[in-house]
C-alpha cells in the first residue's frame, strides 16, 4: 500500500482549504437562511473566507487564507470589526503549508496559538459499501439529527481531550446548516447506532461529522461508516477524501485505520474572547 501513500503539496492543500472555506460560507448562508435575517456575515478574505453564523457555531471563523501570504491589513480590520459588533472572537484556522509570513503577521496582530487540529486524507479507490449503513431518508431527518446530537454529547475518553464544547442546540443547528450533505446511518438489531455525514467539492470528498451512540461503541459502527462513505465518495466520482480530526483521538486512530495520511495540521489561532469552536473537525464525534 506504501505506493498508494497521499503526498500534500501546496497546491493540494489549497484545494482542500478552498473546499473547506465553500463549506463554511454555505452553511454560513443556511444559517441566516433558517432565521430568516441577515445577522452574520461570509464573506471573502485573501482566498478564503471570514464567516458568523450565529452564537458559538463551528462556523464562525477565518478559514483558507494564507497561500498568497497574509491579508491586507485595512480588510482584516474591517472583518475584526465585524466580529466586535457581535459580540464574537476572532478564530483564524490556518494551514501549516500556507505561507509562513501568514502566521507571522496574526501573531503580531495579538493572535494567540489555543489549539490544533489535524487534516488527514487518502486516495479513493474500489470500496465496498457496508450491508449494516445505508443512506438516510429525508423523513429520518430529525431522528438523524438527534440521534447525533445526543451521541455527540457524550464525549470517547479515549485520546486527547477536543478544547471544543458545543451546546446541543449549537450541534443541532450546526449540523442541520451543512450545506449539500449526505447522511448515513449505521444500524445494529434494528437499532440506530450512529451517524456519520459527507458532501463533495470539486472532486474533494469532505467527511463532515460522525459519532456513534453511545451503546454501540467498541463494535466497529465508525469502520462500517467511514467504509461506507468511502464506497460513496468513489461511486460520486471523487479522487480524494479528507477528514479533520482532534490530534491524538480516536477519530484520528480510526481513519488511520482505513488508510487515511496525515496530510497537514491546522494552527487555532484567537483574538478575543476564547472560542469554544473549531472547523467542524471530525473530533466531535464520539467514536
Amino acid at each position: 500500500m506504501g505506493g498508494d501513500r497521499l503526498f500534500c503539496d501546496t497546491a493540494l492543500a489549497a484545494r482542500i482549504e478552498r473546499a473547506e472555506a465553500r463549506l463554511t460560507a454555505e452553511s454560513s448562508d443556511a444559517a441566516r437562511a433558517r432565521r430568516g435575517d441577515t445577522v452574520g456575515f461570509a464573506r471573502p478574505l485573501a482566498g478564503g473566507v471570514a464567516s458568523f453564523a450565529e452564537a458559538d457555531s463551528p462556523f464562525n471563523k477565518i478559514i483558507g487564507l494564507g497561500f498568497d501570504g497574509p491579508p491586507p491589513a485595512a480588510d482584516l480590520d474591517e472583518v475584526e470589526r465585524a466580529f466586535a459588533e457581535l459580540g464574537a472572537p476572532v478564530q483564524v484556522e490556518l494551514c501549516q503549508l500556507a505561507d509562513s509570513s501568514a502566521g507571522v503577521f496574526f501573531t503580531e496582530r495579538g493572535y494567540r496559538l489555543e489549539s490544533f487540529e489535524n487534516v488527514l486524507g487518502r486516495r479513493l479507490g474500489d470500496a465496498e459499501f457496508p450491508e449494516d449503513v445505508r443512506l438516510s431518508r429525508d423523513d429520518e431527518l430529525e431522528t438523524w439529527l438527534s440521534e447525533v446530537a445526543d451521541a455527540v454529547a457524550v464525549a470517547d475518553t479515549e485520546g486527547l481531550p477536543a478544547h471544543e464544547d458545543f451546546p446541543r442546540e449549537t450541534v443541532l443547528n450546526a449540523m442541520r446548516d451543512m450545506a449539500g450533505v449526505r447522511r448515513y446511518l449505521a444500524e445494529r438489531g434494528g437499532e440506530f447506532a450512529g451517524g456519520a455525514s459527507f458532501r463533495v467539492t470539486d472532486g474533494i470528498a469532505q467527511f463532515t461529522g460522525a459519532a456513534t451512540v453511545p451503546a454501540h461503541r467498541r463494535r466497529g459502527v465508525q469502520t462500517a461508516l467511514l467504509r461506507a462513505r468511502l464506497a460513496a465518495a468513489t461511486a460520486a466520482g471523487c479522487d480524494v477524501a479528507v477528514v479533520t480530526t482532534q490530534p491524538g483521538s480516536k477519530s484520528h486512530r480510526n481513519v488511520q485505520r482505513q488508510g487515511f495520511d496525515l496530510l497537514y495540521a491546522r494552527a487555532i489561532l484567537v483574538k478575543g474572547t476564547s472560542a469554544t469552536s473549531s472547523s467542524g473537525a471530525e473530533s466531535r464525534q464520539a467514536s
